[in-house]
């Protein structure tokens, strides 16, 4: 059981729900146990099925474009009502999982991260020309989630522009792009994560925890093939 993802506070009428780590595509790409993939929020909303309200607390630098847009797609299809609290970071495809909300909150020292969508990839020419264009796609249906979250009077042309140069908002910037709530200010540490050290931009101001580094794991249960192996270097990436 994923315990950075777990239902807290669970009465008949709420529960809280925490994301608090990097999003990852299955059981055994997590290195940290605050690590989230797509079958966690499954069987966690299996657990929540029938409340009326659902907080979704977020801290986190992102990961698999592929696994956050599935865990979005899921909160966007719960028939609660959702309330997202970014407490320290949304950062890259943790943005999109910050949509899924019906109200949207992030405090003024918080932030969003948005940017292009990032891969690597083994093969040909031919193969790194379709990857670019699929990495276009992936964009393409990334930044219809932004749209549908715009606040009055923005154009999505501004999007475009702060998706291509990597761009940190905190709450109260966040605010002026996207229909969401500016939150009091919190002293929360953002999420430990790898990820930050691969942006280009992450804000001085962020107060990020120290990263300690963990060995792999001396045995993985259910090894990879070496065909998911070259699956996994293909996926496409928000980092």
């Amino acid at each position: 059981m994923n315990k950075f993802l777990s239902v807290k506070n669970l009465t008949a009428d709420s529960a809280d729900i925490y994301f608090y780590g990097d999003i990852v595509s299955s059981e055994w790409g997590k290195w940290e146990d605050s690590d989230t993939a797509p079958e966690d929020v499954r069987e966690q909303l299996k657990q929540v099925d029938g409340v009326q309200n659902l907080n979704i607390y977020i801290n986190s630098g992102g990961g698999s474009v592929f696994a956050g847009l599935a865990i979005y797609n899921m909160l966007k299809r719960h028939q609660a009502h959702k309330k997202v609290y970014v407490d320290g970071m949304a950062a890259s495809i943790a943005s999109i999982i910050a949509m899924a909300g019906d109200e949207i909150n992030v405090p003024s020292n918080a932030f969003l991260m948005i940017h292009k969508p990032w891969a690597m990839s083994i093969g040909n020419s031919n193969d790194m020309r379709k990857l670019a264009d699929d990495l276009d796609s992936i964009e393409s249906g990334l930044l219809n989630v932004y749209e549908e979250n715009l606040a009055d009077g923005v154009d999505m042309e501004t999007v475009k522009q702060m998706v291509n140069a990597e761009t940190w908002l905190n709450g109260k910037e966040a605010a002026e792009i996207f229909n969401l709530n500016v939150a009091e200010p919190n002293t929360i540490a953002a999420s430990a994560s790898d990820m930050l050290k691969k942006y280009n931009k992450v804000p001085t101001s962020l107060p990020v925890e120290s990263q300690t580094t963990t060995a792999p794991p001396a045995h993985i249960d259910n090894e990879p093939s070496k065909e998911e192996i070259e699956n996994l270097l293909l996926e496409l990436d928000l980092i």
